[in-house]
């Protein structure tokens, strides 16, 4: 089997902070970066669903953010969650 290595590419991401009652600007931040990228979301108790063209015919979301999870706008301005432990091994902060 072939092996292949990531290319080095820079995103945009932003921590999805969940929804409490001391932490509205952070919530606000969010839903600016979100939406001023282009992202389309609704909140679900305490998780964010992401609009993808692969949700399900019932309009389930096929891409689920929890709070603390990290929410990336990809290469070809697509979104979708990333849980920390995932985004700390594979990215770090770019110049």
């Amino acid at each position: 089997m072939a092996k292949f290595r990531k290319k080095p590419v820079v995103i945009e991401a932003v921590r999805y902070p969940g929804i409490r009652i001391d932490n509205t600007d952070e919530v606000l931040a969010f839903e600016d970066w979100f939406k001023s990228a282009g992202g389309i979301g609704r909140y679900v108790g305490q998780n964010f669903h992401i609009k993808t063209l692969e949700d399900g015919p019932e309009g389930e979301a096929k891409h689920v953010a929890s709070p603390g999870d990290w929410v990336i706008k990809g290469v070809a301005g697509e979104f979708y969650p990333c849980k920390p432990d995932i985004f700390e091994a594979t990215y770090e902060p770019a110049p």
